[in-house]
């Protein structure tokens, strides 16, 4: 190869733009290379063992080998005038913009984060916790219904909401945040922010950049792969406070989320399904592993987001009243006893609840001035509403 020399000077923008093409996401050498030398003395580092990489210990030279073929062609300027060109914007670590979550990958941290879309970031300066709702894409219509239910409901209380921006339960979460007047919602992309990847998706994810943002740690041009695709849920996963698997089969990139949340010590919601639903079978491992907490609305979620006391506690769910709520346990014991539609005498009463004359007679006492019961004769009956 011959020799490649970069125009980045000084300017660490330039040089993470650059190495988000040069090194694949979440690699921990070249993370680990960039924290120590900072991007601009990585890359002049990279350029001069390009010459003489056997000089370099055995591990050093594998990632040379693995780096510098990408150095050809690589012009990270152009890069940035043309992402610019599209409303485009690179965001580096000490941007008031960059989310400090990120700094919990370690050497995995991204280098660059490319952004489409006026929204901010979340977990940057004065931005509020956001949401990560992820899931299938075989997803069934339940799930595609919760996750819309969660991504307006959530959206609408002001946390907005992440994902990955794929078919299933990506798209049913980001439609929902659409369709509320809240705080919106943001796409990780696994490729290159400037293409809109899955294309049945481009309408929504156009919406996305218009109502909120899409972010890609590769440069512009980048194809979605496999690797990238579980690269990128790391990113879905520190850039969340919460992270909401909501269907999820046992083989679900969805996992692959909830693993990296897990490292980094992210709180997990799970949804509950059907226990014959495969689309459930990954949800249901993770609450029997006890690494996720059951949730079943949005109320849940905005439980786990703030601290103990920071969220209205949900009202109990409307149901009719018991036939016995309200009554001390002698009374209700009582009451229980009495035939549900014929009177019963006292003795009757004794035999049928077990307790004595005496402790009848209190009982029916109370349940007379409770107006529950009425006497007929030497019979005691239910007052039927």
């Amino acid at each position: 190869m011959g020799e490649v020399h970069l125009r980045v000077g000084d300017d660490e923008r330039l040089a993470r733009a650059a190495w988000s093409r040069i090194s694949e996401p979440g690699d921990p050498q070249a993370g680990t290379t960039i924290s120590v030398l900072g991007a601009v003395g990585a890359l002049r580092w990279l350029e001069s063992s390009a010459r003489h990489p056997d000089r370099l210990p055995r591990r050093q030279q594998a990632c040379v080998e693995r780096w510098a073929p990408r150095l050809e062609g690589l012009e990270p300027e152009r890069d940035l005038e043309r992402f610019a060109k599209l409303g485009g914007r690179v965001i580096v670590p000490g941007d008031p913009e960059w989310p400090v979550g990120l700094a919990d990958l370690g050497a995995a941290v991204p280098h660059a984060l490319w952004v489409r879309g006026a929204h901010q970031l979340p977990g940057g300066e004065n931005a509020r916790s956001a949401v990560a709702i992820v899931g299938s894409r075989a997803s069934t219509r339940y799930g595609e219904g919760v996750a819309r239910e969660f991504g307006f409901g959530l959206a609408e209380e002001g946390f907005p909401v992440i994902s990955g921006g794929a078919y299933g339960i990506d798209a049913a979460a980001h439609r929902g945040a659409l369709a509320a007047s809240g705080a919106g919602t943001i796409a990780v992309l696994a490729g290159g922010a400037d293409r809109l990847y899955p294309a049945g998706n481009e309408e929504m994810l156009r919406r996305v950049i218009e109502e909120g943002a899409i972010v890609a740690e590769l440069g512009p041009g980048s194809a979605p792969t496999r690797h990238r695709f579980l690269a990128r849920n790391r990113l879905i996963a520190a850039l969340g406070t919460v992270v909401v698997v909501v269907e999820a089969g046992h083989r679900s990139g969805a996992l692959s989320t909830a693993n990296h949340a897990v490292e980094i010590m992210r709180t997990i919601g799970a949804v509950p399904g059907p226990i014959t639903s495969v689309a459930s079978g990954g949800c249901h491992r993770l609450l029997r592993e006890q690494k996720a907490v059951c949730v079943t609305s949005t109320q849940d979620i905005l439980e786990l987001v703030g601290p103990i006391g920071s969220v209205e506690e949900a009202p109990e769910p409307a149901c009719a009243p018991g036939l016995l709520d309200g009554l001390e346990p002698l009374a209700s014991q009582v009451f229980d006893a009495l035939p549900a539609r014929a009177g019963a005498e006292v003795t009757s009463l004794v035999r049928t609840s077990g307790l004595s004359a005496t402790e009848v007679l209190h009982g029916l006492a109370t349940l007379h001035t409770l107006g529950r019961v009425r006497r007929v004769g030497e019979r005691w009956a239910r007052v039927t509403s």
